[in-house]
């Protein structure tokens, strides 16, 4: 049974809420002669957000998968696959924010980072853990979700105010 795992709701909506609340004023403040170009570029980058979050993961009894788009093949993000027999042990590296990112090591020492921000994030753990009889327990989110909340609920906040300014 295919198992797919999308990029956390929370985890899209604050890169594109953040992006929005970056972008907005761009075509306020552009020149009348590249109001147009402005707007268009604007469009163009919400479509790259869209695009790189919508990666995600499939697990198989077999094997797990990681699968990205075009985009963002074109940005350096390669599909994997791991066959579940395949995996070695799972090894953690600190972050520069003081939390870790977590790697699934394979036989062959290739090292493949397991992404931390997915929906049923849990389940997949379960599914790991069943899959290769390895302790799966100490592996979280990396970063708490209340950060993407609150970067959500500032980045709107940022939007409504550039809005508020430049309609008024």
């Amino acid at each position: 049974m295919i198992e797919k795992f999308k990029t956390l709701l929370v985890v899209k909506s604050s890169l594109i809420s953040l992006y929005l609340a970056l972008t907005i004023p761009l075509p306020f403040i552009s020149i009348n002669n590249l109001k147009i170009f402005s707007v268009i570029l604007t469009l163009s980058g919400l479509f790259l957000i869209f695009s790189i979050t919508s990666d995600h993961v499939e697990t198989c009894n077999s094997k797990i998968s990681y699968k990205t788009n075009f985009i963002s093949k074109i940005l350096g993000r390669d599909n994997w696959e791991i066959y579940w027999k395949d995996i070695k042990e799972i090894i953690s590296f600190p972050t520069s924010q003081g939390s870790k990112v977590y790697y699934f090591k394979t036989k062959n020492d290739n090292n493949y980072l397991i992404p931390q921000r997915i929906e049923d994030f849990g389940k997949f753990l379960s599914i790991v853990s069943d899959n290769t009889d390895i302790n799966t327990k100490q592996i979280n989110y990396i970063s708490p979700l209340w950060t993407y909340k609150l970067l959500t609920l500032l980045s709107v906040f940022m939007i409504f105010g550039e809005l508020f300014s430049f309609l008024s």
